[in-house]
């Protein structure tokens, strides 16, 4: 073999793995090693909007979701402001990559249900994944939003979290919420491992997992 292929070929070497650590950057695929499905998955989000809640709130994290799955097929299902072009606001169920991109998140923390009977995470997700499609609305019984999905999944299952929800009096959002440094604050959660924010490496983010599963 020639001087010239053994570059070529160790040029073509280099740009696949820098390729694949790209990919890999774009969000986070492992959780700690003690995460479950029905584990709630807290983010900080990198809008304004996500600003101003955690402004209002007082804590750390903007949005949260349910975790679904298993290692190494971790996904989330969460009621938000559509975060994918043509898709609704809603319901719905995305990769654990594509929740955790740093195109839309700081940093996750993955807070575990503590004291779960048997049975009751499997009837938490079931009742997390029975709201797909369900529109996201802040203000209208016939919506949900973000804490209030994972929230009442818990209680669908027969485990009050125990929640404190914040009276707000300001334009648009006139009513008692529940606020994501609220549900973090439960005695029936407790965070695990603090998940550092993969480094943006510009790549855009990994394509997310909208079909309703069974």
């Amino acid at each position: 073999m020639t001087t010239i292929a053994r570059g070529a070929r160790l040029c073509l070497a280099l740009a696949g793995a820098l390729l694949s650590a790209a990919v890999l950057a774009a969000g986070s695929s492992t959780l700690p090693a003690d995460a479950k499905a029905g584990d709630l998955i807290f983010r900080e989000g990198t809008e304004a909007v996500s600003d101003a809640v955690m402004t209002v709130d007082g804590g750390g994290f903007s949005h949260v979701g349910m975790l679904l799955g298993e290692p190494g097929r971790w996904q989330v299902v969460h009621a938000t402001p559509s975060e994918v072009p043509g898709r609704p606001d809603g319901v719905v169920i995305d990769s654990l990559e594509f929740f955790t991109d740093p195109k839309l998140s700081r940093r996750h923390v993955v807070y575990h249900v503590g004291k779960a009977a048997p049975g009751q995470r499997e009837q938490a997700v079931a009742a997390a994944k029975a709201g797909l499609g369900k529109p996201f609305r802040l203000a209208d019984p016939a919506g949900t939003y973000c804490t209030t999905l994972v929230w009442q999944a818990w209680r669908d299952a027969g485990l009050d979290l125990e929640v404190e929800f914040t009276p707000l009096a300001i334009p648009l959002m006139q009513g008692e919420y529940l606020l994501p440094g609220r549900l973090a604050a439960s005695r029936h959660l407790h965070a695990l491992d603090d998940t550092p924010p993969p480094a943006d490496t510009g790549a855009a983010p990994a394509l997310a997992v909208a079909a309703p599963q069974p």
